[in-house]
Formats: structure tokens, C-alpha cells, sequence
């Protein structure tokens, strides 16, 4: 592993133990201090401490350490937890993922931005223990306000015609070199080989971006470390750790240049193996505490870029732990995205192998393809299964929204979280986030009322806002559900009518009235605040599920309540869908939404059948895409489901099961109506992936036009997609 791998692997890490931070501070204010999960907060700012160390990021190591001094003063009990050192806490760990966030872009120093924000930080958490905070500076390593250059050249370097000592002297020309030592690699066989590389202290008003023009030409040809001036005697010690040469002969190279002294150096070293040794010790005593906590405490988090705290991890896990990590592998979200896409032409490829052994009419064939065809079908099963993950993580972020937004609005409101174990694929978690945070912010400003409000209409002063998921018909329904004051009918009806989106005499039901707080730039607000009220975001809720070809539904009750359900499909990439055709022309419907299939009989005009006794309202698929009729083809009837609704689509033929690619359809399809994608059949053909949710509203459209105006047929709008 290559120390940029080593460096990512941290970043990954130091992220997850800052969620696990937050996660439990906000669990100390709604389940006071137990000791365990004092620890465990404790042990993750510890951990990125020491990975950060590790690193030679003495920015990120000196802030947490002055954060630790607060959480150790907690376990102490010198320190009672409050929510306002709660909310310091927290102001600081989003602090620790700001300055990890610019680690990650290769910003190894903070930016003079972040670096303003440190100190008041500081400050903060050191009044907390009745004195100013301690950042533990070191002393710098460079008095003289020197940058440290060190580059090693490529063994061919020379045979393209570059000489190394011209870059050194052209260094020379934009600052003072104060010290140069020349390092010598080792011998080869060819004499063409540059075994060059220098050690320079320069100062000067140069920056690094001019350092590093200075070896524009030769970027390619060496490595390059440039430390700033100021840069404490840690930063040496890592870099040193990075080159080739090891302390014995770097340590008085580096300190002839007068960057920094040798005695330094050797004192840095001495201290940092001997913290080393009491990382060990603490990580021991870590251990034990939460062995002694009770049976829930979660296991402590580990870097794997700390090897002392990895051992003595290793150390306190049992057999069975230890076995269960052994069988964990973290693996790049690129990397499966990739195989899902192989996946995919996988299962077209198979599906016109089955095409080809049936007009081959070869038994052994069609036996061998049918085969071929069930193993990929389990590949593809096994392929999606290691994308899903528990939406519980992106609930889990919510309670620190839910938390601040409630502050800001001076509301007491708590969220309540269930069906944190269903799963979903990590392509549709990833565009979930944005239109849940309109929903639950939403739903703690219009929806929650003030404390006032809630004590006149007899309810508890808190306020509740609930996120719920669970698996419904092949789909994934999310609930965002507010025990708050209802939607106000008439208001939304009269904003609706001011605006020109209804007609004054039309009669609507509950459901399409409440439709209409989805429209662009609708809001019954009475003010505009920092949360809401400009008629953005809701909107924007719709449009985001939507393109991940789904619903919003809402359900309300006056004085006790909104629910904003969210239909969304568990993946976004292959599902199994059921051939139907029109004519020449297939289309595939998701599986998951057929009911049944069954034999249409003539009903005159109507658009509605009789099912075993129940109303069936049903469209024709040919009127929808404006095909001409066929009077003397038997028809099918696929009987379709999505959520409560049910409606009836009638087809030609009843081609049968097919797994379906989806393919996204080019932006100038994105008008086109009742289509959710396209797909590639085993034919080669090009078939169309239809959108039940449009068609099931359509038909009950029509049926009722019917009932409302007999013996007339309604005209369908065909679709704006040619079949």
C-alpha cells in the first residue's frame, strides 16, 4: 500500500469516527452521561489524534487534543454535560471534518480561513476548563523563516538532457538559499544514471506555487517536498519517515542546511517513540473500559493507518471479533459500480444468446443457454446485493438537523427514527439526502407548532417528527411524518385559485389539493425565514424522486398531522421487468407492479372493466402512443399496482419475464410521458421501460371523464415518444 493509499484509508476512517462522535454527543442529551458513551467519543477524537499524528498533521493533532481535554474533564466528572458545551463540541467536530475535508484535496496546512476559525475554537473549550486552551505549538523548526526544499531526481533525468544543478540555481534566483546538501542515491550499473538530490533551506518572498514552477520542466523527472516556514519539527520527522535514505544520513543533512537542529530532530524523534509507547498503554486502558461497560457499548473504532493502536486493538478483540473482521473487506464504490455495469451487458448478452438457441430450435442449446441464463440471473442478484445498504447511517445524520433546526426555531422537537435495518441501493441513498431535508425541515417549520399552540389544542409541548422506511412491493417507501397541525385545506385551495393553478368551481379531492404544495414557487407561509417559506424545496422534492422514477405522496389530518410518503425503486440499475407488446413494438413494465394478467372482454367505450366484481379502470397502450387500432386482435389485460392504487393496461401480447437494464433516455426525451427509461431486449432492439405511476393516473383519469360525461370518448394525448 503506497503512503497516498495509506492517506486515503485514514481520511475514510477519521470521517466514520467523526459520525460515531456525533452520533453519540447528541445521545448524551437525550440520555444523559453514561460512561460508555463517554468513552466511545472519547476514543474516537483520541484515534484521529493519533492517526493525524501519524501523518504530520499537527493542525488537526493539536485541536483534537484540545478537545479531548474537554471530553476527559466529562469522564472525570469535573464537567457536567449541558447542551450548550454539547453544541461546542459538536461546532468542533464539524471543525475536525472541515480540516479533513481540505486534507483530502491534498491541502496538507489549513487554509487561512479554517485557521481563523481554530483559535476562537480554542479558546472556547479552554473556558470550559477555566483557562485559555492549549494548542500545544511547537517550537518551530525554522527561526530563520526558511522554506525546506528537498527533491531526489530520476535515474533519467540526464539522458533527456536536464541538468539538476541548473534547477538549483535557478531556486537561487528567487530567493536566498541559505543552505544546500547534496544527498547521493545509490550506485548502478549504467553511468547515465542521476544519483542526485539535494536538501535546500530557502528564504526569500517566494511561495510554494513558485517553488514548484521552479521545477516545472522536471516535474516528471523527481520528487518534490516542500515544507513552509515555521513548520514544526514533526513535519521533518515525517517527511524523513518518506525518503529513502532514513534519519542515520538524512538527520545532519537536513541540519547542515540550517532548516533545523540536529538536537531537535533527535528530541522529536525520542518524544514521538515515547509517545508511541503510551499510545499503546492508553489504547489498553481504552479497551478495558469498554470491556467493563455494559454488553451494548459498541466495539472501539480503530485506524488502520496507526499500528500500535491496531495492535493493541487486536490485542483486547476476541476469537470471534477477530474472525468477523477477517471476513470484512472495504471496497472502492467505482469498483462495484463497475461491475454492476458489467453486469448489465452481461445479462444483454445472455438474453440474445436465448434469442439466437430458440431460432436455432437445438434442445441441448436452449438447455445450455437456460442454464447460463439462471447463473446470471444470481450474479446479478448477488452483484446488487453488495450495493444495498441500511438507510439507518442517512437517518442517523438527522438528528443533528432536527436538533439545530429546532434551536434556530425555538420549538422543542425530538426525531423519532424506525425501520433503520431497510435496505436499499447505495446509487438511490446517495439522492435521497437532499429531498429528505427539505421534508424533515419542512415538516419542523409549517408543521410543528410552538409550544403555545400545542398547550391550547392540548397536546405535549414536544413536538414529533418521525422517519420511517420499510419495503413494499418491490419498492422502498419513506415516511416523514409530523404530529403538527395538519395542511390547511382551504388555505392551499385559495393560494391555488390567487395563482391561477385551479379554476375557482373545480372540485378536487383531498389528494390533489395537497398535490399542489409541490408546484413551483407554492408556499402558504405567512413570513419567509431562514428555514422556509420562499416556495423552494418542495418542488424540488418532487423533481429529485421523480428522476429516480418515483412518488411523493401526502396525507393529512387537521390538528393531527402530515405524512409525506416516498416511493422510490430499490435500485436504479437492473430490475426485472414483464414483455409486453403493441403491434411490432415491445415494452417492458416492472415486475413488481403486476398483480395478474388476464383476458379483456368487450366493454363498449368505457374504460373501466369488471374484475371479479371490483371497477377496473384501464388504458389502452396503443391510444397512448398513438398507434393505430387493430379492431380484430385479442387483447390483454395487465392488472398494475403502485402503492394503493390499481389500474388495468392493455396490451396486445404477453411476451413474459425479462431482465431489464435500465438505460437512461437522452435529455430530449425528458418531457416524454408514461416512459421511465429504455432497455436493450435480446433481440438487439431497443425496448421501452414504461412508467407505471403515470399510467395508473391517467386511466383512473379517464374513467372518471367517462363517468362524468357518457357515451363520449375521451381523447388520450399520445406520448411524445414514437414507439
Amino acid at each position: 500500500m503506497t503512503p497516498d493509499d495509506v492517506l486515503k484509508t485514514f481520511i475514510t476512517e477519521s470521517r466514520e469516527l467523526l459520525e460515531v462522535m456525533e452520533t453519540d454527543l447528541l445521545g448524551l442529551e437525550r440520555s444523559g452521561a453514561p460512561e460508555e458513551t463517554l468513552n466511545a467519543i472519547f476514543r474516537a477524537a483520541h484515534t484521529v489524534k493519533g492517526s493525524a499524528g501519524m501523518f504530520g498533521l499537527d493542525h488537526l493533532v493539536h485541536f483534537a487534543h484540545a478537545v479531548e481535554g474537554v471530553l476527559d474533564a466529562f469522564r472525570g466528572q469535573q464537567l457536567a454535560v449541558t447542551p450548550d458545551r454539547v453544541s461546542l463540541l459538536l461546532r468542533c467536530k464539524d471543525h475536525l471534518s472541515a480540516l479533513l475535508d481540505e486534507v483530502a484535496k491534498g491541502q496538507l496546512v489549513p487554509s487561512p480561513a479554517l485557521a481563523a476559525l481554530t483559535q476562537p475554537l480554542a479558546l472556547e473549550l479552554g473556558a470550559q476548563l477555566g483557562g485559555p486552551a492549549s494548542l500545544n505549538p511547537e517550537p518551530t523548526a525554522a527561526p530563520s523563516g526558511a522554506w525546506h526544499v528537498s527533491v531526489r531526481f530520476q535515474p533519467g533525468v540526464l539522458r533527456q538532457g536536464l541538468d539538476p544543478i541548473a534547477f538549483v540555481r535557478h531556486l537561487g534566483t528567487v530567493g536566498e538559499l541559505l543552505g544546500v546538501s547534496v544527498v547521493e542515491g545509490p550506485r548502478t550499473e549504467d553511468p547515465t544514471d542521476c544519483r542526485l538530490g539535494f536538501e535546500l533551506a530557502l528564504r526569500g518572498p517566494a511561495d510554494e506555487a513558485v517553488i514548484n514552477e521552479a521545477f516545472g520542466l522536471v516535474k516528471d523527472q523527481c520528487r518534490l517536498w516542500i515544507l513552509p516556514p515555521g513548520s514544526p519539527t514533526s513535519a521533518f520527522l515525517r517527511m524523513i519517515d518518506l525518503l529513502p535514505e532514513g534519519p542515520q544520513v538524512l538527520d545532519p543533512l537536513i541540519a547542515a542546511t540550517g532548516s533545523v537542529e540536529l538536537s531537535a530532530l533527535q528530541k522529536a524523534r525520542q518524544a514521538s517513540a515515547a509517545e508511541d509507547v503510551r499510545t499503546v498503554f492508553l489504547f489498553e486502558d481504552l479497551e478495558a473500559e469498554a470491556k467493563a461497560a455494559t454488553a451494548t457499548s459498541s466495539p472501539p473504532p480503530q485506524s488502520p493507518t496507526n499500528p500500535s493502536a491496531t495492535s493493541a486493538s487486536r490485542t483486547a478483540n476476541t476469537t470471534e471479533a477477530g474472525s468477523k473482521e477477517g471476513r470484512t473487506l472495504r471496497v472502492d464504490a467505482d469498483k462495484l459500480d463497475h461491475l454492476i455495469d458489467l453486469v448489465g451487458e452481461l445479462i444483454i448478452a445472455a438474453a440474445g444468446g436465448q434469442v439466437m438457441a430458440r431460432r436455432a430450435s437445438v434442445p441441448e442449446l436452449e438447455e445450455v443457454n437456460s442454464t447460463i441464463a439462471e447463473l446470471v440471473e444470481e450474479v446479478r442478484d448477488s452483484a446488487l446485493q453488495l450495493r444495498m445498504i441500511k438507510i439507518g447511517g442517512t437517518f442517523a445524520r438527522f438528528q443533528r438537523v432536527v436538533r439545530d433546526v429546532a434551536r434556530d426555531l425555538g420549538k422543542d422537537i425530538v426525531l423519532e427514527v424506525s425501520g433503520e435495518e431497510t435496505e436499499l441501493d447505495k446509487t438511490v441513498v446517495e439522492k435521497l439526502g437532499d429531498p429528505l431535508m427539505h421534508l424533515v425541515r419542512n415538516a419542523m417549520d409549517h408543521g410543528i407548532e410552538s409550544s403555545e399552540r400545542r398547550l391550547a389544542a392540548g397536546k405535549p409541548v414536544r413536538g414529533t417528527v418521525g422517519l420511517n422506511a420499510f419495503h413494499e412491493s418491490g419498492n422502498i417507501v419513506i415516511e416523514v411524518k409530523d404530529d403538527g397541525g395538519g395542511l390547511d385545506r382551504d388555505r392551499i385551495m385559495k393560494k391555488a385559485i390567487d395563482r391561477g393553478l385551479i379554476e375557482a368551481h373545480e372540485s378536487l379531492s383531498d389528494e390533489q389539493i395537497f398535490r399542489l404544495i409541490f408546484e413551483p414557487g407554492f408556499s402558504t407561509a405567512a413570513e419567509v425565514t431562514n428555514i422556509s417559506g420562499r416556495g423552494v424545496g418542495m418542488d424540488v422534492v418532487k423533481r429529485n424522486v421523480e428522476a429516480m422514477r418515483g412518488s411523493v405522496h401526502v396525507r393529512s389530518q387537521p390538528g393531527q398531522g402530515t405524512t409525506v410518503s416516498v416511493r422510490l425503486p430499490l435500485t436504479l440499475a437492473i430490475i426485472d421487468g414483464f414483455l409486453v407488446g403493441v403491434g411490432p413494438t415491445s415494452y417492458v413494465v416492472p415486475l413488481e407492479t403486476v398483480e395478474e394478467c388476464v383476458e379483456l372482454k368487450s366493454e363498449g367505450e368505457a374504460h373501466y372493466t369488471n374484475l371479479r366484481g371490483e371497477v377496473l379502470p384501464f388504458i389502452r397502450l396503443r391510444e397512448v402512443f398513438g398507434l393505430p387500432a387493430n379492431p380484430n386482435r385479442r387483447e390483454s389485460v395487465v392488472v398494475l399496482r403502485h402503492g394503493n392504487l390499481r389500474a388495468g393496461l392493455v396490451v396486445d401480447t404477453l411476451l413474459g419475464e425479462f431482465q431489464t437494464v435500465i438505460k437512461p433516455l437522452n435529455a430530449v426525451f425528458n418531457r416524454a410521458r408514461c416512459i421511465s427509461g429504455s432497455t436493450i431486449l435480446g433481440t438487439g432492439e431497443v425496448g421501452l421501460i414504461l412508467d407505471v405511476a403515470v399510467l395508473i393516473k391517467d386511466s383512473m383519469q379517464r374513467a372518471r371523464e367517462h363517468e362524468d360525461h357518457p357515451g363520449t370518448r375521451s381523447p388520450v394525448a399520445p406520448a411524445s415518444v414514437a414507439s
